[in-house]
């Protein structure tokens, strides 16, 4: 009884004690917080206005047309076309996807360098951001938006009290079988 006692009061604690620490516990998106910026927008829409980019997208555009015009042509006349045509559009539905897939990557490619020159160009007030946020807020945990831990307070760690218990579980076990 007494131990049982001891094991539900440890549990008890165990449970109740992240309670305590969410009051330190912050959450950020980082990525996002960057990209939302006024800065973001500006440099997005400089990308935008860009001859080489502006030309990729829209050659884009039309080879997804072009694409999509042939898929629709092969499925309504399936049954009339020969063997030799329906291999031929099949090429060609295939050969506008891989240059549409190499053109996707070239506009990926920008949009990550021009992500980049904001991250780069705005990190150092980011982390002074973040730093005096730590500090208002008495942050004790900061953690990544689906990602790591950017920050911990020691004292926050239940590594040992998880060690204790456990060691409580352990030690029970064998008195409730005998």
């Amino acid at each position: 009884m007494k131990n049982t006692f001891k094991f539900y009061l440890l549990t008890f604690l165990f449970i109740a004690s992240p309670l305590f620490a969410v009051e330190g516990i912050a959450i950020i998106d980082m990525r996002t917080a960057m990209l939302s910026t006024q800065a973001a927008a500006d440099a997005f829409k400089a990308l935008e206005e860009d001859p080489d980019y502006s030309a990729n997208l829209e050659e884009a555009k039309l080879l997804q047309a072009d694409r999509q015009a042939i898929a629709e042509k092969l499925q309504k006349e399936l049954e009339t076309l020969s063997q030799e045509e329906i291999a031929k559009m099949q090429k060609d539905i295939n050969d506008k996807g891989k240059d549409l897939e190499f053109l996707a990557g070239k506009i990926q490619q920008a949009q990550e360098e021009t992500a980049q020159a904001v991250f780069s160009q705005n990190a150092p007030a980011m982390q002074k951001i973040i730093s005096e946020l730590i500090q208002a807020k008495q942050i004790k945990v900061l953690l990544a938006k689906n990602e790591t831990m950017l920050f911990s307070d020691p004292s926050l760690d239940l590594t040992d009290d998880v060690t204790s218990m456990l060691d409580v579980a352990a030690a029970e076990a064998p008195e409730k079988t005998e």
